[in-house]
């Protein structure tokens, strides 16, 4: 058997027991699995390994080329990426053929193709949500100083984040990194992805048998619209006067409270006049998962996290010591102890009882059923007590019409 050139990422398996000399649509290797996964305009198949599933694409050898690199430089800069593991070169090959070349990436655990969300019963209820996570996704990457270049439905993976969707480009091929984009060169991505997507909403409802006036064709103007103001909220400069200065920290705030650090805060003077102009310089959006990180070790996407940061300050609030509750000895103490009586016995008993979901998403649901039902109770639930009665009730998901006040006290 041909062995072709591998260049793998540590901690990923070598791929050496798959069977190179063969296309990869030809494969019958017993590590391949179904997945569910949108339409490619190359051949792609899913591979398991102890270590996780992967995704495979064939194509053109300076093509993959391209998307491992774009892909490993752009994972440097965000999460909302998939993460590049190997790069194949079959050096017999036509470089010109898809055969010669392929991209390994990691499957983006319980993630599922955009395409498959919007084409289900459910997309009316959650119409919403995709187009902040869209328009999210985009305001993310531009951010990046990533033109995408090709942005569908078939090139995004959503998986649910508490009471929102996370979406994570799989396809970085069109892809081009800069420093920072042009506004001509956001627009020209925002235009491309109008046009996709209202492709893609055209054959959807081909596919389905409807006619073409009942296709959602305005999507992408919708994500467009909610993009700008996203962005814009992101970048415009803040001008006070000297003795607003706490309206620095109510910028940053308000970034945090949409899930983006603050990476640099610059001020600079206006002229000979009292005001000054604050442009605050926009990190990721993993604002809450890194603080969640650094006290638990715990790794959730950002709105799980900020709602599991909430359920840390409830447990700390009700059984906290009698010292401060709000002290640095607190705050370790109270997270030690939530991890090991709450949130590990939870999340391993929700794994058992579905497998194949996200335990995570399991423990953010529950926290929602809690909140809901002592809400209507009048009174406090008993976190175990809650927690049995949301396994009774079917382990229902999580509602996003009930949002817990506990929220906003976090910033």
């Amino acid at each position: 058997m041909a062995v072709p050139e591998l260049h793998i990422r540590p901690g990923n398996p070598d791929f050496l027991d798959l069977p190179w000399d063969l296309p990869i649509i030809e494969w019958d290797n017993p590590h391949l699995v179904e997945m569910p996964t949108g339409i490619h305009r190359h051949p792609v198949v899913f591979v398991a390994y102890r270590e996780g599933v992967y995704a495979i694409k064939e194509l053109p050898v300076r093509l993959a080329r391209h998307e491992f690199k774009t892909l490993r430089r752009l994972a440097k800069r965000t999460t909302r990426s998939a993460r590049p593991a190997g790069l194949v070169v079959r050096p017999w090959a036509d470089p010109h053929e898809e055969y010669s070349g392929a991209v390994i990436t990691r499957f983006v655990d319980y993630a599922f193709p955009y395409r498959e969300l919007v084409s289900g019963g459910g997309f009316g209820s959650r119409r919403t949500q995709l187009l902040d996570a869209f328009a999210g996704l985009l305001v993310e990457l531009h951010l990046a100083g990533c033109f995408w270049g090709d942005c569908s439905l078939s090139n995004v993976l959503y998986r649910y984040d508490a009471a929102t969707i996370e979406a994570v480009m799989v396809d970085g091929e069109t892809s081009r990194l800069y420093d920072e984009l042009s506004d001509g060169q956001r627009y020209e991505d925002l235009e491309i992805m109008t046009v996709n997507l209202a492709g893609d909403m055209s054959d959807i409802a081909a596919s389905q048998g409807y006619d073409l006036d009942s296709a959602d064709l305005e999507i992408g103007f919708d994500i467009s619209d909610r993009y700008t103001a996203l962005w814009n909220e992101l970048t415009t400069d803040l001008v006070i006067g000297e003795d607003e200065r706490y309206r620095i920290r109510e910028r940053v705030s308000r970034l945090n409270s949409l899930g983006f650090s603050a990476a640099d805060v610059d001020v600079i003077p206006q002229g000979e006049t009292h005001r000054i102009r604050i442009r605050v310089s926009v990190g990721s959006r993993t604002f809450h998962t890194q603080r969640l990180r650094e006290m638990t070790g715990i790794h959730a996407a950002d709105n799980q996290a900020r709602q599991i940061l909430s359920d840390m300050r409830y447990h700390r609030a009700k059984h906290g010591k009698s010292y401060d509750p709000d002290s640095p000895t607190a705050r370790t103490v109270s997270a030690m102890n939530w991890r090991v009586t709450r949130f590990e016995p939870f999340t391993a008993r929700i794994a058992g009882l579905r497998p194949e979901s996200d335990p995570i998403q399991g423990f953010c649901d529950y926290l929602n059923f809690r909140y809901a039902i002592a809400s209507d109770r009048g009174r406090d639930v008993d976190s175990k007590v809650a927690f049995e009665e949301w396994i009774e009730a079917g382990m229902p998901g999580f509602d996003p019409e009930v949002t817990s006040p506990e929220l906003g006290s976090l910033l």
